[in-house]
């Protein structure tokens, strides 16, 4: 009995010295919650930018505080743009409610009759202007009216009126041109815009080509023309007829031209040996004179005349004042 004591209570003692052993070096636990479920998103598929694509940067807004100040001072601004302001008319000039005739053209010689009428006017002017565009004859009118005027006889081209109200800065002014029919027909289409001087007058003509330029010889003016194709001035020459045949030779008769050139004769040949500067200018004829029956007309200006005439192959050239030009004007058949 004693020895199952003794037993028993040795067995007790050895169990509690593993449990203590146990406790000494056991992990203690703390215990936590437990999770809850969380919902698990499901990648969805997007569009990829391709190779080439630039990337765009978003800016950052803010949004408070002080604006940021430039590193290089500060930021400079475009200067405003003037602009002209256009000074409106002053009420108080006269205004001009019309200036009018009752014929779209007018013979030289013939009447045209103005009409007008000016608000904020007492009375008014009408002046006759020139081709240079100063005034000339004057009328005193009233603010509304009509004016009849004759032209004169000797006019051309077409005839200009000025109408005026108001004197200095408060002047109002309007211009009227009436052509002028032209009483004599040109001989040639399409004409100048000037009136011939008179009709055409028919004459006999002799023309030759040269190398460089033409000679031509008017009978009804017994003068010769000589027309330069180089740029050298002047363009053209022209000459009192001098050649007499019953003492005069033709031609040089110790000259031979070479091949196709042409040494001229008689009128134009007279002026060609005569001139150093038109043998020199025009070189050789080209070709043999041609007499023909022509017409010339004439455009007066003051002293001076534009000079028309017919060529042999049709052109009608036109020669200018004081020689600086000449010109083809319309083309003829060749």
């Amino acid at each position: 009995m004693k020895r199952h004591f003794w037993t028993t209570w040795i067995g007790i003692a050895v169990l509690s010295l593993a449990i203590s052993a146990c406790g000494a070096t056991a992990r203690q636990v703390i215990p936590t919650a437990r999770p809850t479920a969380t919902q698990t998103l499901t990648p969805t598929a997007s569009s990829t930018p391709g190779i080439g694509a630039t990337p765009t940067l978003t800016p950052r807004s803010v949004a408070s505080g002080p604006s940021p100040t430039p590193l290089f001072g500060s930021t400079s601004t475009a200067p405003a743009v003037l602009t002209t302001v256009t000074r409106p008319p002053n009420p108080n000039a006269p205004r001009i409610e019309f200036f009018t005739t009752n014929v779209q053209q007018v013979e030289p010689g013939g009447v045209v009759t103005l009409f007008w009428s000016v608000r904020g006017a007492r009375n008014a002017i009408i002046y006759r202007v020139d081709s240079s565009g100063a005034r000339g004859n004057l009328w005193n009118v009233p603010p509304d009216g009509n004016l009849p005027i004759t032209i004169s006889r000797r006019d051309r081209g077409q005839a200009t009126f000025l109408l005026s109200a108001g004197d200095g800065d408060l002047e109002t002014t309007q211009s009227l041109s009436v052509p002028l029919s032209c009483p004599d027909p040109w001989f040639f289409q399409p004409p100048p815009d000037a009136c011939p001087a008179g009709p055409a007058q028919a004459t006999t003509i002799i023309e030759e080509p040269f190398e460089r330029g033409r000679m031509l010889y008017i009978q009804s003016r017994n003068r010769v023309y000589v027309l330069f194709n180089d740029t050298h001035s002047p363009a053209w020459l022209s000459f009192e007829n001098k050649f007499n045949p019953a003492v005069d030779k033709e031609s040089e008769e110790s000259f031979v031209p070479p091949p196709n050139l042409f040494q001229p004769v008689r009128v134009l040949g007279f002026v060609w040996r005569g001139n150093d500067v038109v043998r020199n200018r025009l070189g050789l004829g080209s070709a043999a004179e041609t007499q023909y029956d022509g017409f010339i007309q004439v455009v007066k200006n003051d002293d001076k005349e534009d000079l028309y005439l017919n060529s042999a192959d049709k052109s009608i050239l036109e020669l200018l004042p004081g020689g600086d030009i000449w010109q083809i004007i319309t083309a003829g058949s060749s």
